[in-house]
């Protein structure tokens, strides 16, 4: 069993000065097993942005930050991280790596990928209702065809499921593909536009939409109750004298919480019941090279936060369920430059990194929202960000 990782070395002096974020790179390094130059500031070649980005003028830049160590256990054993975020947050960071840190010192913390699949909704519209229903009707005998027609056009994608649903004259197609490590959209998208253009053609449809129900990056309630891309669990169970050691509350404080958000989050009607994972979700995405705009839905989910004892001798129970993460180990921007340092900083760059990234991301989701709602019981919030945050950054001493 390895050491587990140092505590992120700090500058009492100053935390910004070249030799301090020089420790903490060198620090990065040796977890990663190899040199990290493009997060040293070393220039990306403009060719590696072909594919990626047209009318190319350079390159943004975003403060990038380590929070941990993470340990949990996830499907290949146990892990220790740092998780890379970029961000513009101040406060943001260090937020994250207290959670992190609680979740560490619990030693329960648990994810599991629990579902997977990537769902496209083409749409096929008819004459009327009664050709609709012919159509519907029509489209298992076609499941095996469709299936060819996929397995024909890619060697990493599978149509796994099809699903026909009636939404008056038109014809809704559910279509779930695996996507291996990666988050496959292009695939995904070229074979729903072959197999509506086949279905269109067999049921007689008027016109058809690639994107007819497009669940694509808004949240919507049919990602949060069937999932996409991948669905994520994590749990853990707290003991009371760390919630006191790490974030000065008591289970009972955070389930008060809890409870009074989830019924201002009612009251919104939002598909939230997260608290502040698009923070961390955003930052770790920005650093590893996801897709940012996938936060709308990759956000979306569930936290439960309960007293597991009666009160005086209780634990906390916590857990977050990420029904629609979108992330990709391979392909899309996930392959060079500062993103694939990120990736291997975090053991997760390549072919079976994806569904160990999509866990790493859920115990990060919690560790965040955790302290997050400490710092709200303890009046804790507005002083960190005052502290550490833009309005006021601390100068050196």
């Amino acid at each position: 069993m390895s050491a587990p990782l140092p505590r992120i070395p700090r500058s009492p002096e100053d935390d910004y000065s070249p030799g301090a974020v020089s420790v903490r790179h060198a620090l990065c390094e040796r977890v990663a097993g190899r040199a990290l130059p493009h997060l040293a500031g070393r220039p990306i070649p403009p060719a590696e942005a072909r594919g990626k980005v047209e009318n190319l003028v350079g390159f943004a830049q975003v403060p990038l930050g380590i929070a941990g160590p993470l340990a949990l256990d996830t499907h290949c054993g146990r892990r220790e991280v740092y998780v890379p975020m970029a961000t513009t947050e101040g406060a943001m960071v260090a937020s994250y790596s207290r959670g992190m840190k609680l979740l560490s010192a619990a030693g329960t913390a648990r994810a599991r990928v629990v579902g997977e699949g990537l769902s496209q909704h083409p749409m096929l519209v008819y004459a009327d209702a009664e050709a609709a229903l012919r159509a519907r009707a029509a489209v298992p005998g076609l499941r095996a065809e469709l299936e060819r027609l996929c397995a024909a056009h890619t060697r990493h994608g599978k149509l796994i499921a099809v699903e026909p649903e009636l939404l008056g004259r038109r014809l809704i197609l559910r279509l779930v593909f695996t996507t291996g490590d990666a988050i496959g959209i292009n695939m995904a998208a070229r074979a729903a536009e072959l197999c509506s253009e086949l279905v269109a053609c067999a049921t007689g449809a008027e016109r058809r939409y690639v994107h007819g129900e497009d669940v694509e990056k808004r949240a919507n309630a049919r990602a949060l109750h069937e999932g996409r891309g991948r669905s994520v669990v994590c749990d853990v169970r707290v003991p009371r004298a760390l919630l006191m050691e790490h974030l000065r509350v008591t289970p009972e404080d955070l389930a008060a919480i809890h409870h009074s958000y989830q019924l201002g989050f009612a009251r919104l009607g939002t598909h939230n019941g997260l608290v502040q994972a698009a923070n961390g979700l955003a930052a770790v995405y920005l650093a590893c090279g996801q897709d940012v705009a996938y936060v709308t839905e990759s956000a979306t989910g569930f936290l439960d936060l309960s007293v597991s004892a009666p009160a005086g001798a209780a634990d906390l129970y916590a857990s977050v369920h990420l029904p629609s993460l979108l992330v990709g180990t391979v392909g899309g921007g996930s392959g060079q430059g500062t993103a694939a340092e990120c990736l291997e900083l975090l053991g997760v760059r390549g072919a079976g990194g994806a569904n160990l990234f999509a866990e790493l991301l859920a115990a990060t989701v919690l560790a965040g929202d955790l302290s997050l709602l400490a710092s709200f019981c303890t009046h804790e919030f507005v002083a960190a960000h005052e502290h550490l945050g833009r309005n006021r950054p601390p100068e050196p001493a």
